[in-house]
């Protein structure tokens, strides 16, 4: 029976994220998480002779969060642009995965064409002893795989 090798297991600590937008790529150092989630649409689909529905895909939505320190007006500036204008903006997220000393190696995802559902304008909290954060729901219209873990072996 093979286990799972604890050297293997990643650190969120360890993850790394960039967003590059309007042409430019900014290290996104002051994350603090980010969660990408892709939900399939399905539809029933209705057969004679079954009492069970069945259903299959209809396509796919992709969505997620990154919260980051409330360190940045970048996101807050680019929101008061489209107020402003009208013009909206996309951006490509891209996430990196890798646990040195780990055989998993590296996992690379680009979400790409994400755009913001929401940014908060202005913040403080002075009941809290913890830093300030915020949290960016955005959606997203496609993604890459540059770099796949490894397939890993028990030991």
């Amino acid at each position: 029976m093979a286990y799972f090798n604890k050297q293997d297991a990643l650190s969120g600590k360890q993850g790394k994220a960039f967003v590059t937008i309007e042409g430019r790529t900014e290290e996104l150092f002051y994350a603090k998480t980010v969660e990408a989630t892709i939900e399939k649409n399905k539809v029933d689909v209705p057969v004679l002779g079954r009492i069970n529905t069945p259903q299959r895909s209809a396509g796919w939505k992709g969505s997620g969060t990154l919260t980051i320190y409330y360190v940045s007006s970048m996101f807050r500036q680019l929101i008061r642009e489209y107020i402003r204008t009208g013009s909206d903006f996309w951006f490509d997220l891209q996430i990196v995965n890798e646990q040195p000393g780990s055989s998993t190696g590296k996992q690379t995802v680009v979400l790409k064409n994400c755009n913001l559902d929401s940014v908060i304008a202005a913040k403080f909290d002075a009941t809290s002893d913890d830093m300030l954060d915020e949290e960016l729901p955005f959606t997203f219209e496609d993604y890459d795989i540059l770099d796949q873990f490894n397939t890993i072996q028990g030991v």
